[in-house]
């Protein structure tokens, strides 16, 4: 392959580097504070609001993701870029000094704005930056650049919480985003977009702010379950949060119709599927199988070193018939998860082995169908709507794993509230990934090819 080919060639190389660090970076950051929250929550005296350590990232994520999408179709992305890497080096700043609760709380939430609009002008980026032909490339670089920190995140930030302090685990992530935005800014101004009239990004800010409260009050709700003012907070959250959807992402998502936004469903169902199964597997293995955190760890990380593999791999056979396979590969993916998960679902019968080869097959899937999905939705971007359809990408990615998250969150401890064992529980958990992915096979059904070479019609 020539150079002009790569995306590691001269032409590319500042941009592809620069957005494998931001990945990295945002992707290290997420799960590190996983790692050292309750060390957080104990040292800051501040362990009822420990929900809210994730909560807050979450909500302005949510934010973040959707305002920036509009704003860089009319703006381009070069300042909300620039504006986001700012509001995410603040945020690590002010969590690595603080010494009140509320003040990481309010940290968190400007990491998580940052780190939505971050992630959205990075795909932007590739959509207008490379041609259809690389994009399974970069995409599959991506993936695997934020796939690599669940391998080793984890255990480095535990390491430093150990030996140093938690706070160093904010201090870390400072290097990369700075490199990360020193070679991507200048390719970032020089991107031209199309003379096409603008959206008005007013609505969209509000929308967005609406669906964040929705969302709060909804997995505040959860929370709350089976009490009568938590079925109470989730109606209401699910009351505020269902036009705001409608609004903001493509016309009929949430009804499966026929083209993009059954792409945007069918991604978004896969992907909350994973990450919710990652969390509660390594629930079952270590509270009910009596593994150690750091044995789990390594057993679910077996799904991201298949990930990796094969998203590296996908790129090539997109190469080898150009694009003709993309919608056929994502279809797979999404039947190997599956497989995958159905291995793991019933959680008195997972073992070690089960889990290994579950996680595997999972990985396998979602290497397939993660990069693919993206790649077909900005070959299909229309003219002025990059950023649009990159804040549809990362929305898809961040806030329906949040919410099944909740939502099994909550399914275990009705189970526990109702006198059940905890693995029952689990269990129903990973039934409704089961059931998500069933739904994402149907959505990435609803997907149909152009007669152009390398062109997937949606």
């Amino acid at each position: 392959m020539s150079s002009t080919q790569s995306i590691f060639g001269p032409r590319y190389l500042a941009l592809s580097i620069g957005i494998i660090l931001a990945v990295m970076a945002v992707g290290f950051e997420g799960l590190a504070v996983t790692t050292v929250a309750p060390a957080i929550a104990n040292d800051l005296k501040g362990i009822t609001l420990y929900g809210w350590i994730f909560s807050a990232y979450l909500l302005a994520q949510i934010i973040g993701t959707l305002v920036v999408g509009r704003l860089i179709d009319r703006k381009g992305p070069a300042l909300p870029f620039t504006v986001a890497i700012i509001l995410f080096v603040i945020g690590l700043i002010a969590a690595a000094v603080a010494n009140d609760m509320m003040v990481l709380i309010a940290s968190r939430a400007l990491q998580g704005f940052g780190a939505g609009a971050m992630m959205t002008c990075v795909y932007t980026a590739i959509s207008l930056s490379y041609p259809d032909e690389l994009r399974p490339k970069i995409l599959g670089a991506f993936g695997t650049a934020y796939v690599l920190p669940s391998m080793i995140g984890p255990y480095v930030a535990g390491v430093i919480a150990q030996q140093f302090s938690w706070r160093f685990v904010f201090w870390g992530v400072l290097p990369f985003l700075v490199l990360a935005a020193f070679l991507s800014l200048p390719v970032f101004r020089k991107l031209k977009f199309p003379n096409v009239e603008k959206k008005s990004g007013a609505g969209a800010t509000w929308l967005s702010i609406l669906l964040a409260i929705g969302t709060g009050i909804f997995l505040s709700g959860l929370g709350m379950l089976p009490k009568t003012i938590g079925i109470v907070l989730v109606l209401v959250g699910l009351a505020l949060m269902v036009q705001p959807l409608r609004k903001l992402l493509p016309a009929g998502t949430l009804k499966f119709r026929l083209g993009l936004p059954s792409l945007i469903a069918s991604r978004g169902l896969f992907f909350a599927a994973y990450v919710s199964t990652q969390n509660f597997l390594v629930l079952a293995l270590t509270e009910t199988k009596g593994l150690t955190a750091d044995l789990a760890g390594l057993i679910v990380a077996s799904a991201a070193l298949s990930w990796c593999v094969v998203s590296y791999m996908q790129s090539h056979w997109d190469a080898a018939d150009q694009g003709r396979g993309r919608n056929k590969r994502i279809r797979m993916g999404v039947s190997l998860m599956i497989i995958g998960i159905g291995i793991v679902v019933w959680v008195p019968a997972i073992n070690i082995a089960l889990s290994i080869i579950g996680q595997m097959i999972t990985g396998i899937g979602i290497g397939l169908a993660h990069p693919t999905s993206g790649a077909v939705a900005f070959a299909n971007a229309k003219e002025g709507e990059s950023g649009e359809v990159s804040a549809n990408l990362q929305f898809a990615d961040s806030f329906t794993p949040g919410i099944v998250i909740g939502i099994g969150g909550a399914i275990i401890a009705v189970s526990q509230a109702t006198g059940l064992l905890m693995e029952v529980g689990i269990s129903g958990a990973m039934v409704l990934n089961l059931g998500l992915i069933i739904f994402s096979l149907f959505a990435s059904t609803r997907l149909k090819m152009g007669k152009s070479v390398g062109k997937t019609v949606v």
